[in-house]
């Protein structure tokens, strides 16, 4: 069997799962992603902080799915659980937990703020009426009806846009000709070889050169794009020729035929920034059931969404804020 073959077969594989883990890893450290920055050539103050490149060098994010079909046959409202959790070697920075009817979130607040350059106001800052977002900044969990949520979220858009219109969706038919196109663009572009690995594990790896790649790949997805949402917008043949052409590597370890890690190389995409390790490691299990996190504090949204973005808005700008209203009401007066 091929080893294009065999990777076709590792993610139909996958895709008969009704539940699913898996875990991203950027492989860089603070001093390659500061480079990478800096070869970026970014305006003055936009620099990416010190903080901020530690704590994405060493984060994780991990996902896992579960469905009451097959993954590869499911839709949005088959799903019965999700967890998201955003971590880095110091601790969770962020979890997220969709189970039966309710969305739960917990947060590391102060280390977000400082990721963001952000300082946090005193909790005393904190208005009587949110002070069950203190949980939030103590780490604590908070949970909301999910219903509600998303209501919350329609009627900002409707705010913003007297006449919304529903944003389209690739169905069964879109999806399975876009799938098709990507294979045969796959199929003719990408070199894959097979090599050994310990026991029931073989590796299959993947060579591309990433701008011709891509530009096959845009040239088969263009014709599709009417059936895309708005918010998904094709990067143009001008973004295409600041990606360099050079030849970049992924690794897919298959354990008794199952796909279990993809390692993506990006260190050759570095061209002006001298990079030793820069990479993408996704791992993928078994899924384990999202559970429902015990004594979680109820909020609505309008309370969780606003008092989270107020109480990490900088203190100077609380102070510049109430200034401003307090001198409009003295205008009206």
């Amino acid at each position: 069997m091929s080893a294009g073959k065999k990777l076709d077969q590792a993610f139909e594989k996958l895709g008969k799962e009704k539940s699913l883990s898996f875990e991203l890893d950027l492989d860089a450290d603070a001093a390659t992603l500061k480079a990478l920055d800096a070869a970026s050539d970014p305006e003055p103050g936009e620099e990416i902080p010190d903080e901020a490149a530690k704590l994405i060098s060493g984060a994780k994010i991990s996902v896992t799915v579960e469905s009451r079909k097959p993954i590869a046959e499911s839709e949005e409202k088959d799903f019965v659980g999700t967890a998201v959790k955003f971590s880095t070697p110091s601790g969770d920075l962020v979890e997220f937990r969709s189970v039966d009817d309710f969305t739960y979130i917990r947060a590391d607040v102060k280390s977000l703020s400082k990721m963001m350059g952000a300082p946090l106001p005193g909790m005393d800052d904190l208005p009587p009426e949110a002070a069950d977002l203190k949980k939030v900044v103590e780490g604590a969990w908070v949970k909301f009806r999910t219903a509600e949520m998303a209501k919350f979220g329609e009627d900002i858009g409707a705010e913003a846009s007297a006449t919304p219109s529903p944003e389209p969706t690739l169905d069964a038919k879109t999806q399975k000709k876009l799938l098709d196109s990507l294979r045969e663009v796959v199929a003719r572009k990408v070199e894959f070889s097979t090599s050994g690995g310990k026991g029931d594990t073989e590796h299959v790896t993947a060579t591309a050169p990433v701008r011709t790649l891509l530009g096959e790949l845009l040239t088969e997805i263009r014709p599709l794009a009417k059936n895309l949402p708005p918010s998904f917008e094709l990067p143009s043949d001008k973004d295409l020729k600041e990606i360099p052409d050079t030849r970049t590597t992924a690794d897919f370890t298959l354990k008794n035929g199952a796909l279990t890690e993809v390692y993506v190389d990006l260190a050759k995409l570095a061209e002006n920034a001298k990079v030793k390790k820069f990479g993408l490691s996704l791992k993928m299990s078994a899924g384990v059931k999202p559970t429902a996190p015990a004594g979680a504090t109820e909020l609505n949204p309008e309370e969780l969404m606003g008092g989270l973005l107020g109480f990490m808005m900088p203190a100077d700008e609380f102070g510049e804020s109430d200034l401003s209203d307090e001198e409009d009401a003295e205008g009206t007066a």
